[in-house]
């Protein structure tokens, strides 16, 4: 996916309440705010890069939908971090308390936490560094677990809070951990 970085802070400071209507008002673009007010523009995804995502997605789905612990969402779902950036990873997933402390109203617009867990998926013009920034944005509003997928390498970066971010080349699972108990995503399958 390509994305382009707007730097608009010589014209305007966007905050939350304008990218919203900026969302609003272009409901066909993706569209992510950084922390500091930049507006990043992303072109759809590729065929692969979709299909992966789909998997990942189900996967997630099928998991929560046995366990009934918690919500799950996909891409196009807004969360308002707490430390201010908007982001949408690829893949999330909140405690259904979480969820029930929301009012009504919350949840239908971007919700205003981070998720506990989520994963970014790399599409092949994507940048491991940008990934890697990303990752930490998420880790810094309180993320617990995070998974960066690098299919091009066959490379993964987990992140745990408090923790040391480690880097796996080639695995075959990875493991929801204590976040997402018996939670095993089988990697080598999805990226073959």
């Amino acid at each position: 996916m390509n994305f382009q970085t707007l730097d608009l802070s010589s014209v305007i400071t966007l905050t939350r309440a304008e990218f919203v209507k900026i969302c609003a008002a272009n409901p066909d673009m993706k569209l992510e705010r950084t922390a500091k007010g930049e507006l990043i523009v992303m072109s759809p995804t590729g065929g692969e890069t979709g299909s992966f995502n789909s998997d990942l997605n189900g996967e997630l789905y099928v998991w929560n939908h046995g366990f009934k612990q918690g919500k799950t969402f996909d891409s196009s779902t807004g969360f308002s971090l707490p430390k201010g950036g908007d982001r949408s990873p690829d893949a999330a997933w909140i405690p259904l308390a979480r969820w029930e402390s929301l009012t009504p109203e919350q949840r239908r617009g971007f919700l205003p936490i981070c998720p506990e867990f989520l994963i970014e998926l790399l599409s092949p013009s994507d940048s491991w560094k940008h990934g890697l920034a990303k990752m930490e944005e998420y880790m810094d509003n309180g993320c617990l677990l995070g998974w960066l997928l690098d299919p091009k390498h066959k490379r993964v970066a987990i992140y745990r809070q408090g923790q040391s971010v480690e880097i796996l080349e080639n695995p075959q699972t990875l493991s929801g951990e204590d976040v997402l108990p018996n939670f095993v995503l089988d990697i080598n399958s999805l990226w073959g």
